[in-house]
């Protein structure tokens, strides 16, 4: 195998040389820019929706989120164990194990893709159903998933391309295939669903998704299939490495249970919402939209610590890994609420860019004022689960926002609810068990060797 591919020309970056904050910046920079994009063109969905159809459509796609992520984030964390793994082979110079998992870890992604889309059609109008979606909205919704889950291959062959690409320190080519979905997808929201000509509703923003994701997974495709030396991608030599499919679902499945559990813990809370009415969904999606973009710098400073980690730990650069895991939280926690301060100011206004319904917008208002003072404990947390799957120790993140982001959270909005029947009740439910969830994270970076996860395991 030809392992001199110049990294400089592929996009990669090696992670364990140089300065730690200028790597970490450069590596996380494209990935917030690209998120960004993403987020901007879901906010676009969200407002060619509010503005060119009626206050149950909007309801109804701000209650598709949660649903989809209910089986995107089961395989999305398994997907995340096969990057993590590339990249402490990456780190440790190990190119050989390198192009097998990311072999594996593509394999898997396509039996993901038939195993969600099988099973998103058929759980979508029992969910529909499960969560209380009013009746008026739940025909908007079924349309929504049913076409969404139909393509729903697309998405999961993207994101593992993405992922693949990141691992190996690449965060520029999918900036790249970001913008042009980012772009490809306002278009197509336009044309469906604004344009006199097609006025599909909800089913023309499920069909602009699918088909610039679709866009997007052969672009990644073309890439990794051109990608010379083990950095490639051969349709020939995808077959299981028992060893490496081992690690890979060790270090996944409990991210993707993580994702899938806190997902139905979050469904239980968004049947609570639902319970106020259409105005309180369609108030909370739009708060929904608006929190995105604080989870930007989160997000990007989590992606990135796991990817610096784990190279840096194959690479046994332990004190590079802690002090980029010092950096990576810090700012994450600064970033989050700058954001977040800004956001009670002007919440009114950005509430309204989705909604023009005065009853919508005071629920979009609560909710954003009663969470964003407690922003710096979301980045906490996030940025400390970051390391944690960097180093391998993706149980710690799935046992400790279980136990707080789903279990405590439901007890607490299932009884204080009925004690104090408010909007906001619901609203406490998340800066409390972020803050929980903070104070266990923060025990095992200070009192445990996780720098030698790895070698311990």
């Amino acid at each position: 195998m030809d392992n001199n591919i110049k990294t400089k020309k592929s996009g990669m970056r090696d992670l364990t040389a140089g300065s730690v904050p200028k790597n970490i910046i450069a590596f996380a920079a494209p990935l917030f820019f690209g998120q960004l994009l993403q987020t901007l063109y879901n906010m676009v969905d969200a407002w060619v929706i509010g503005n060119y159809t009626d206050t149950d459509t909007f309801a109804a796609i701000s209650s598709t989120f949660t649903i989809v992520f209910l089986i995107l984030g089961f395989f999305g964390g398994i997907s995340q164990g096969g990057s993590i793994l590339i990249s402490r082979y990456f780190g440790a110079k190990d190119y050989d194990n390198v192009s097998k998992a990311i072999h594996t870890n593509f394999l898997m992604a396509i039996i993901a893709s038939v195993i969600s889309t099988i099973g998103g059609l058929i759980l979508t109008p029992h969910i529909v159903a499960w969560i209380d979606i009013p009746e008026t909205v739940a025909p908007h919704s079924t349309a929504y998933l049913t076409i969404y889950f139909a393509g729903v291959s697309t998405v999961i062959i993207y994101n593992t391309g993405m992922a693949i690409m990141r691992a190996l320190g690449d965060s520029l080519h999918p900036l790249y295939y970001l913008i042009f979905s980012s772009i490809l997808n306002v278009g197509l929201d336009l044309l469906f669903v604004a344009h006199p000509a097609f006025r599909w509703g909800i089913s023309g923003a499920a069909i602009a998704t699918v088909i610039s994701q679709g866009v997007s997974a052969v672009l990644c495709l073309i890439r990794l299939l051109r990608t010379p030396g083990f950095a490639g991608l051969r349709f020939r030599e995808l077959h299981f490495y028992p060893r490496l499919m081992a690690t890979v679902l060790r270090l996944g499945i409990p991210a993707g249970i993580q994702n899938s559990v806190l997902t139905i813990g979050n469904l239980v809370v968004q049947k609570n919402i639902n319970a106020f009415g259409k105005y309180a969904m369609s108030g909370y999606g739009a708060y929904s939209r608006i929190e995105s973009i604080v989870f930007l710098p989160i997000t990007s400073m989590a992606m990135s610590v796991t990817t610096f980690v784990s190279q840096n730990l194959g690479s046994a650069e332990y004190g590079r890994a802690k002090q980029g895991a010092r950096f990576s939280i810090f700012v994450g926690m600064i970033s989050a609420e700058l954001i977040g301060v800004i956001m009670y100011f002007f919440s009114p206004q950005l509430i309204s860019i989705f909604t023009q319904d005065p009853l919508s917008i005071e629920f979009g208002v609560t909710h954003a004022r009663i969470t964003c003072w407690f922003l710096f404990l979301l980045a906490l947390a996030h940025c400390s689960a970051g390391v944690m799957r960097g180093c391998g120790k993706s149980l710690v993140p799935m046992v400790n926002m279980l136990a707080f982001w789903c279990v405590v959270r439901i007890i607490y909005v299932t009884v204080a609810t009925r004690i104090v029947p408010e909007y906001a009740t619901i609203a406490w439910a998340y800066p409390l068990t972020w803050g929980l969830s903070d104070i266990v994270f923060v025990f095992f970076l200070l009192r445990t060797d996780w720098v030698h996860a790895f070698e311990k395991k």
